[in-house]
């Protein structure tokens, strides 16, 4: 049996997915990889909060699996909605990779006043303003090599960018910074991969399985119990990280203002990591106090 993968057409995708072929081949498992057009690929100059933010680059890629048209969807783990669609389930997490962000261009400490900071991320954005209220931060879309050609284009003097991605594009000396993610908390799901496949699709999932990093898939699963207790509804910008030793999960978040004048941050210790994820985003969702007012929607 030749599994069929499906992807999205980015470089950045391929490689990771490749990556999983190259597994999957040390298992004597045969793949081959079917390209998805996302929705959010195609309309790459739209920004993602105008295009409905989460899901925009899988939902084509689950739908595939649905249609049977492939057998294991390869997403960026942070891609995920909030909930897994009926019919599929999150089979395996391989080795997570550094989740923190970076800075490419300069280091904060090295940018001046005003100086432009670009990134299409909400939390990435509020959290610079938090800690630099000074900067400009402008609007980025785009695969990475856009987004890292966009350094001192345009009066952009830095971006902000997963470690992760540039570690897997062999690029990690474009580095001027690493945020450290006990302030500059990940987006959830950052630095991992997610594959799923379908519930009914028994055939599939021993191989995934065989590649699956246990720590890396529990502490997926309390970023996204975190996620999923917030909602679709969440239009706060926020973030949730977590580290597993032995059975133990730390997770540790962050809710702020669009504009950083307001965060709220948590770190909760258990081993169970779905309790654990819906424990600190009621618990932060709480402290925010007047969340309406700042996008909360009930």
């Amino acid at each position: 049996m030749t599994l069929r993968l499906a992807t999205r057409r980015s470089p950045l995708a391929l490689i990771q997915s490749r990556y999983v072929q190259q597994r999957l081949a040390e298992l004597g498992v045969e793949s081959e990889l079917v390209l998805v057009d996302t929705r959010g690929d195609r309309e790459h100059d739209v920004e993602l909060s105008t295009l409905g933010g989460q899901g925009v680059f899988a939902v084509e890629i689950q739908r595939s699996l649905l249609r049977h048209e492939a057998d294991v969807a390869v997403h960026s783990a942070k891609d995920l909605p909030s909930l897994t669609p009926d019919g599929l389930r999150l089979v395996s997490v391989p080795q997570r990779l550094d989740p923190a962000d970076v800075l490419v261009g300069r280091s904060l400490a090295g940018l001046g006043p005003g100086a432009r900071v670009a990134t299409g991320s909400p939390r990435r954005r509020a959290l610079l303003l938090e800690r630099r209220p000074d900067l400009e931060v402008v609007p980025l879309r785009g695969n990475m090599a856009t987004r890292l050609g966009a350094v001192e284009k345009n009066g952009v003097d830095a971006i902000v960018a997963a470690m992760s991605a540039l570690e897997r594009l062999g690029e990690p000396n474009l580095v001027s910074e690493r945020l450290d993610p006990t302030w500059f908390v990940p987006q959830v799901g950052q630095g991992s991969l997610a594959l799923e496949a379908r519930v009914d699709d028994e055939g599939t999932s021993p191989a995934l399985e065989e590649i699956n990093d246990p720590p890396a898939f529990k502490a997926l699963q309390a970023e996204r119990a975190f996620l999923g207790e917030l909602g679709a509804g969440c239009s706060v910008p926020g973030g949730a990280s977590a580290d597993v030793a032995d059975t133990t999960v730390t997770l540790r978040g962050v809710m702020l203002a669009p504009d950083g004048t307001k965060s709220v941050r948590a770190e909760l210790v258990g081993d169970d990591p779905v309790a654990l994820g819906v424990a600190l985003a009621r618990l932060l969702r709480d402290e925010m106090n007047g969340g309406a007012l700042l996008g909360w929607e009930s």
